[in-house]
């Protein structure tokens, strides 16, 4: 393994979802570092459809007050439709993945109330100081959301880099009129997702548990 891939792979090992956050900001310059990073990777026809709204200080108040109330009320109306289903290993991978979360927060198995008190931490975005909220041209469809997910994937890691923590969440773009309207994005875009992001919270025991990954024969088929 050369030099830079395994300083890739270190950032790829050590860069996890953070589930608390400090309410230290970022400074400005920090994030448009993060932003010029990630903006290089490749896309359809150079097509670079991503766009985000990235909120601080009151603005990310506001934007989780008006979340949690919407949560509370329901009405999930993505603009990007949700999987119909999880099943075989990806269900197996998600129960893990939900049940090392509770386990390190306190939430025994049954504990409704306390799942669903975890599950409301989504809108009040773990109580990071920023949100990015991310979309792309309804017109560019699955391509431009494919885009996107490189995006993401891109952004995660210059901020792990940067010594950023993030949390990308699709919990947030299932509330996409409410989005739309208080942050004027223009209904031509698909909002996909939020990108919560900040200083890590590393006494908090949400942030104690790390997700595993498959074997590559799981996913792999060699030819």
């Amino acid at each position: 393994m050369t030099l830079a891939l395994a300083e890739l792979d270190s950032l790829l090992k050590t860069r996890h979802s953070c589930r608390a956050f400090l309410p230290t900001p970022v400074e400005r310059e920090v994030i448009q570092d993060i932003l010029r990073a990630a903006q290089k990777v490749p896309s359809w026809c150079n097509a670079q459809p991503w766009k985000l709204t990235i909120t601080s200080g009151a603005e990310t108040d506001k934007l989780r007050q008006a979340l949690s109330t919407a949560a509370t009320k329901g009405g999930h109306a993505p603009d990007l439709d949700f999987p119909k289903g999880y099943s075989d290993e990806y269900q197996d991978r998600r129960r893990a993945c939900g049940w090392a979360l509770y386990e390190a927060v306190g939430v025994e198995k049954g504990d409704r109330v306390g799942s669903a008190r975890q599950m409301m931490q989504n809108f009040t975005l773990f109580d990071a100081p920023h949100c990015a909220i991310l979309s792309s041209p309804a017109e560019l469809g699955s391509y431009g959301a494919m885009d996107c997910g490189g995006f993401v994937a891109a952004f995660t890691l210059a901020a792990q880099a940067a010594g950023v923590a993030t949390i990308p969440q699709a919990a947030v773009a299932s509330f996409a009129p409410l989005l739309h309207e208080m942050l004027e994005i223009p209904q031509d875009r698909m909002i996909l997702c939020a990108i919560s992001f900040g200083y890590s919270d590393t006494d908090n025991p949400a942030n104690s548990f790390r997700t595993t990954r498959a074997d590559l024969g799981e996913f792999v088929d060699w030819r």
